[in-house]
């Protein structure tokens, strides 16, 4: 047997995921950590008889992991029939701690591709395999969303305060109810797709949930889609129309805006902080500069 290699990376995890991982993969040589740095969640790219492996392990406070167990279980059958999202190998729940197949390809975000209205074009028509496969009514949707704004607003953050009241106002308006929810990736942007000689695969569904299917528009819209309205017209060509509503989009974008600017701050990413900060300015321009 193969003695394994940069141990520090397999160190990095808790002493019962690398006891797991020991037995799945006695043979692991760390090549590469694509940690992010700014959760707690650990990624490590190794090698070993069994081929090339992403172990991905969790801290004490995650809820990731067990969002992405179920994604492998649940929903991400299409995608990994068709080799665009990693194959889950080994996986333990409670120690928060997964083994899946290496993706070929390289992160997008960065790269020339991001700017290409055909990659678009494809993540659309990935998603809309994905949205496709299943649907169901979640009778409180509308309820969580506006108690999960209001709570991000009563935790500390540095948003303006005349911003704030306005939200504050906004938000308490909100209707309640139900809404048609399907599976959802929850982070769907250039960041986690990867692109392999023109083929566009995906990662990371440490967010996947049952949510409403504009929930996966977010990012793009606050971000790409601004940047270049090409590929926002790329995208809804792939998906296969555009069934945002006007009002319900809002307020994806509020909420949107407000988890960033909470969660930043709580973590000290200043860059995505200010960033949070832009897109409420931009939603409520009466309030200050946008640029």
């Amino acid at each position: 047997m193969a003695e394994p290699v940069n141990r520090s990376g397999l160190d990095r995890l808790r002493p019962e995921q690398r006891h797991l991982v020991a037995g799945w993969i006695p043979d692991a040589r760390v090549i590469a950590d694509h940690s992010w740095g700014l959760v707690e969640t650990v990624v490590l790219e190794v090698e070993s008889e069994q081929g090339r492996l992403i172990v991905k392990a969790g801290g004490p406070a995650d809820s990731h992991i067990a969002r992405e167990l179920r994604a492998h279980r649940e929903w991400l059958a299409p995608w990994v029939s068709t080799g665009h999202a990693p194959a889950l190998l080994h996986a333990d729940g409670p120690a928060k701690v997964l083994v899946t197949r290496y993706l070929p390809g390289r992160l997008l975000e960065g790269t020339p591709a991001q700017d290409d209205p055909e990659v678009y074009r494809l993540a659309g028509a990935l998603l809309a395999r994905f949205h496709g496969q299943t649907q169901a009514h979640d009778p409180g949707w509308h309820d969580k969303l506006r108690a999960r704004v209001q709570r991000r607003l009563d935790e500390p953050h540095r948003i303006d305060p005349q911003i704030e009241r306005v939200l504050r106002a906004e938000v308490s308006t909100w209707p309640g109810g139900g809404a048609t929810v399907v599976p959802t990736h929850g982070d769907w942007q250039p960041r986690n797709w990867l692109i392999d000689d023109g083929v566009v695969r995906v990662i990371d569904l440490g967010r996947a949930d049952l949510r409403p299917p504009t929930e996966d528009f977010v990012r793009l819209a606050r971000q790409d889609f601004a940047r270049d309205p090409r590929l926002e017209a790329a995208f809804f060509d792939g998906y296969g129309g555009d069934p945002r509503d006007p009002e319900e989009w809002r307020r994806s974008l509020v909420g949107e805006a407000v988890g960033t600017a909470v969660w930043a701050y709580e973590v000290g990413a200043e860059d995505f902080e200010r960033f949070g900060h832009h897109l409420l300015r931009a939603l409520h321009p009466a309030s200050g500069d946008v640029s």
